[in-house]
């Protein structure tokens, strides 16, 4: 029965590795001084313990070299403890350059995955060997938390934002994906698999299970909700463009200026009001309640891809059925007579 007891998770990931050699050192370190600490009360207590007939002790005076010892040398564990700690964190929750990009939602009680692919999962992550993948997560009620031991990665998902833990499989198998947050009635019940794959099977995988892209779902989202409509890219257009928009910084109407990242993109999408752009009105109504978190992923994914030239054009611009002339766009309305009318939201 003890056989079938993993009394410690495999490392499968290249962070498990760092981040048990700091364990150790922290458990061995404090487990040394804990264990000195307590043979020396418990020493001293029995060896200088007041017998009968003993004189009361003599003056004690302060012995410097001792003190010194005592305050610079848990100062010296510490510090080592904080650099290590923090060299660890980093290189675990900073991802590489050529990390591939994934989307994970929590909610109760499933774990959905989308690839940049289209694949979609539900309670199952697929990943192959030896390329790292950062997962973009966020959730559509409560906080959860996202949690693979044998990884040794670990990061809370909350809701109306994104958080990030990316991570690089080394060993193939199947491991556990657990909520460790307290999330409800059914908390126990929020568990999934990670399954690490062969480079070449993760590829059939892909193939076998292939869908339209997250940005051409997205580009058929951004036509569905009439974003279009706005968001034009043309001089008609009564929206900022969003073309190459993507990791630039966003000049806003109070003089700040902003990161356009994932949630950004999302902020503008839920709460349209809450960063206006400079030059713009706030007329862009709220899509909350209406799109899922699904589809936000898809409509950031089809903004970040978005290049000069690749906006959709607007329907209206488009030939009509049948070879009839096309209709031509509403004038827009203007500022000032013989200037450009710019108004709307991102």
């Amino acid at each position: 029965m003890f056989a079938e007891i993993i009394w410690y998770p495999h490392q499968a990931s290249t962070t498990a590795e760092s981040v048990d050699w700091l364990l150790l050192f922290l458990v061995t370190s404090c487990g040394i001084v804990g264990l000195m600490v307590a043979v020396l009360l418990i020493g001293f207590a029995i060896l200088y313990r007041r017998r009968p007939g003993d004189r009361p002790p003599p003056e004690m005076r302060n012995n410097v070299p001792l003190e010194l010892f005592w305050t610079t040398t848990p100062i010296a564990i510490f510090l080592v403890m904080f650099g290590w700690g923090a060299y660890v964190y980093f290189n675990a929750y900073r991802p590489p350059d050529d990390a591939t990009v994934l989307y994970g939602v929590g909610k109760q009680w499933m774990w959905k995955f989308q690839h940049p692919e289209g694949q979609r999962e539900i309670n199952e992550l697929h990943v192959p060997t030896g390329r790292p993948f950062q997962i973009m997560l966020t959730s559509e009620d409560v906080i959860h938390s996202f949690f693979v031991p044998e990884f040794r990665v670990h990061m809370d998902v909350l809701p109306n934002r994104y958080t990030s833990v990316w991570f690089q499989a080394t060993r193939p198998g199947r491991y556990h994906l657990f909520c460790s947050q307290y999330c409800g009635t059914n908390h126990a019940g929020l568990v999934g698999t990670v399954v690490v794959m062969e480079p070449v099977e993760y590829q059939r995988w892909l193939e076998e299970r292939a869908e339209g892209s997250l940005a051409l779902e997205g580009r058929k989202t951004f036509l569905r909700y009439r974003c279009i409509s706005c968001h034009s890219a043309d001089p008609h257009a009564r929206a900022p463009v969003l073309e190459e928009l993507y990791g630039t910084r966003v000049p806003l109407s109070d003089g700040r200026s902003v990161l356009a990242d994932d949630d950004y993109i999302r902020e503008s999408i839920l709460h349209p009001g809450a960063k206006i752009v400079a030059g713009w009105q706030d007329i862009m109504p709220t899509y909350r309640g209406q799109v899922s978190e699904e589809e936000i992923i898809e409509l950031i994914a089809f903004i970040k891809g978005l290049k000069k030239g690749e906006t959709p054009r607007r329907v209206e611009e488009s030939p009509a059925p049948g070879g009839t002339p096309p209709i031509k766009p509403l004038t827009p309305v203007t500022d000032a007579p013989g200037s450009p009318g710019r108004e709307g939201k991102r």
